[in-house]
This record gives structure tokens, C-alpha cells and sequence, in this order.
């Protein structure tokens, strides 16, 4: 049985990867390493906690003790690595918090992995997950970002995670670690932390309150499905070569207001309220410092040499998002209270 590390599997993306790995590979025990951020919720994966091929492992990827142990403890053959400080807001108040998680914990990860293996690559493989912010900002006009653009990151956050990156390609070229990485566009889906565009929005229009909107809204993203990440995740993990980089892109650029003003119409049509009532909540706020204009990714390289194909369409993919939402109230509530994270802090503390 092959042991696979999934770290961050108790947050939005990575729950999504555990979710398929654990019920798709039987003969794979999937351990999953998270610290329970505000992001990191167990509930998460309450559907697969259960099966026997699923453990779970309170460690901070920034403590090497704890990283030298679990690793020594579980002998991983492989680790899928998406533990990450990821919100940009958050990066702009506090880099160090991203410059520690994403940057000292995924080198804590990398030495313990090559410790452990030391030269036996045979059948190991470390996957690290990282995102398109790397490659800077395009303008309206520019091709999209392809596995070759020059890394221009322009907040912590995207700074963070251009390190992270290189360490990564640094430990496969200097050691022979077999290593892989992904850079992916937004995610958007189930079980997504409600500080996020998306879920920020549906909660706050189900609550009636104003959707803050940076700048004039022109800002673009390319969007993500995220069972389709998690698809591409597993492919990659499997049959991707070997220092090699992927591209993971949704093809579906869209600017924020224009984003919104979808999800506002379906809302009111979900709530049984009159068209135009939701996009009234729209709400202008001062635009966020070095925002970036656009991003935009070329995953043709993945769909030509792997098969990788999106599954949903923007507008099939946003209509799932919207009904898990107004069908896991309880969840939304939860995390937007911070019960969650209260309820595991304790139960963690006195075990």
C-alpha cells in the first residue's frame, strides 16, 4: 500500500484532492497533514473520515520536528503538497505569516522528504501546487501565462509562493528529487473559505448585505472549477514528468463585476427574488494596493500531453457552487462564526 501525504487537506482545494484520492485509490492510505487554520476545517472531509484508508495528522508544515517525525512515523512514498497562506489581503497585512507557511514549510517538507528517501526516487514523487499570481499581471491585450513566463510576482502572497516554487525545482535539480509542479488559475467551488470572492458574495447576498467590489470591478481572473483542479491534480500526480510544470486554467476569463453580476442573477433567480434585487448590494470599495489586472492561463500544454479536459462549463460550474451553498447553510454559518475552529483547537489541546 503506498503512502501519500496530502498537505492542506483540510482546506478548500485540498479537502476536494483528498476526497477523490481517498475514494478513488483504496490501495493508497492517504494521510492528511494540516494545522487547522481558520482555513483547515475537518467538517471538510467529514464524508471520507470514516473510510479506512484515511488518517489525519494535526502538524504545522513550519515546525521541522514535527514535520521529521510524521514523516519518519508514515514512511509517505509520495506527498501532494497545497498547504499554503494563500489570501492576498491577508499577505499585504502580515507577510511574514506567508513567508513562514509557504516558503520555510515547504522546505521543511522538502529536506524531511529527502532525508527519508535519500537517493531511492524509485516510485516517490513530490507535487507541489502553486498558483498563476507567479507570473505577475497581464494586460487586456497580452497572450495568456504559459509554463515558460518569466515569474514577475507583485504582492507577498505571489512572492511567497515564487520561492516556494524555485526551492522546489532547486531540490530536483540539485538532488535528483522527483519533483512536479502546477500553477493554477482561481479556484471556485464547494467548502471554499467565505473570505474569497464567491462565497463571500453568495452568503452576503443571502444576508442582504453589500458586496465590496475593488476598484471599478475590471479586474480579470480566469476561473477554475474545482473538482476539475482536483481532476488534474490526480493526473498529473500519476503520469506528469518528472521536474516538469503544468498549467491548470479554466478558459474562463471574466472581469469581477461581470463575475458578480452573474452570480447575482442567479441568486435571485435560486431565492424566488425579483431579478436586479441582488445586484443592488453591489458595492465599490477602495481598490486593494498592487492589484494585479488580469490573469490568464494557457493549460493546453496539460490538455495536449496529459488529456486534461475541464468538465463543466463557467456557468454549469458557478449553478453547482451556488446550490451547495444554499444547501449547506449549516456549514456557511459554522465557518463564518468560527465555531469550527474553536470546537478543534480544543479537542486537539487535550488529546
Amino acid at each position: 500500500m503506498k503512502t501519500i501525504f496530502i498537505t492542506g487537506g483540510a482546506g478548500f482545494i485540498g479537502s476536494h484532492v483528498v476526497r477523490r484520492f481517498v475514494n478513488n485509490y483504496p490501495d493508497y492510505q492517504i494521510v492528511v497533514i494540516d494545522c487547522l487554520t481558520y482555513a483547515g476545517n475537518l467538517e471538510n472531509l467529514k464524508d471520507v473520515d470514516s473510510k479506512p484508508n484515511y488518517k489525519f495528522e494535526k502538524v504545522d508544515i513550519t515546525d521541522e520536528k514535527a514535520v521529521n517525525d510524521v514523516f519518519a512515523r508514515y514512511q509517505p512514498d509520495g506527498v501532494i503538497h497545497l498547504a499554503a497562506e494563500s489570501h492576498v489581503d491577508r499577505s499585504i497585512t502580515d507577510p511574514f505569516a506567508f513567508i513562514r507557511t509557504n516558503v520555510m514549510g515547504t522546505c521543511n517538507l522538502l529536506q524531511a522528504a529527502r532525508t527519508l528517501w535519500n537517493g531511492n526516487w524509485e516510485g516517490k514523487r513530490f507535487y507541489h501546487i502553486s498558483t498563476d499570481e507567479v507570473y505577475g499581471a497581464l494586460s487586456k491585450t497580452d497572450p495568456m501565462f504559459t509554463e515558460t513566463t518569466r515569474y514577475a510576482p507583485h504582492s507577498p502572497y505571489s512572492a511567497s509562493k515564487a520561492s516556494s516554487d524555485h526551492f522546489v525545482r532547486a531540490f530536483h535539480d540539485t538532488y535528483g528529487m522527483p519533483t512536479v509542479i502546477s500553477n493554477c488559475s482561481n479556484n471556485y467551488g464547494s467548502h471554499h473559505f467565505p473570505e474569497k470572492l464567491i462565497p463571500l458574495a453568495i452568503n452576503n447576498i443571502q444576508h442582504n448585505r453589500p458586496i465590496p467590489i475593488y476598484g471599478k470591478g475590471e479586474n480579470v481572473r480566469d476561473w477554475l472549477f474545482v473538482d476539475d483542479h482536483a481532476a488534474a491534480i490526480d493526473l498529473i500526480f500519476h503520469k506528469g514528468k518528472i521536474g516538469d510544470t503544468y498549467n491548470i486554467g479554466g478558459n474562463n476569463e471574466k472581469t469581477n463585476i461581470e463575475l458578480i453580476r452573474t452570480l447575482c442573477r442567479l441568486m435571485d433567480k435560486k431565492l424566488g427574488r425579483e431579478q436586479g434585487t441582488s445586484e443592488k448590494l453591489i458595492t465599490f470599495v477602495t481598490d486593494r494596493a498592487g492589484h494585479d489586472l488580469r490573469y490568464a492561463i494557457d493549460s493546453s500544454k496539460l490538455q495536449r500531453e496529459l488529456g486534461w479536459q475541464p468538465s463543466v462549463t463557467f456557468e454549469q460550474g458557478l449553478e453547482k457552487t451556488v446550490d451547495w451553498y444554499l444547501a449547506n447553510q449549516d456549514w456557511l454559518d459554522n465557518v463564518t462564526s468560527g465555531a469550527y475552529q474553536q470546537y478543534y483547537d480544543k479537542m486537539y489541546t487535550n488529546r
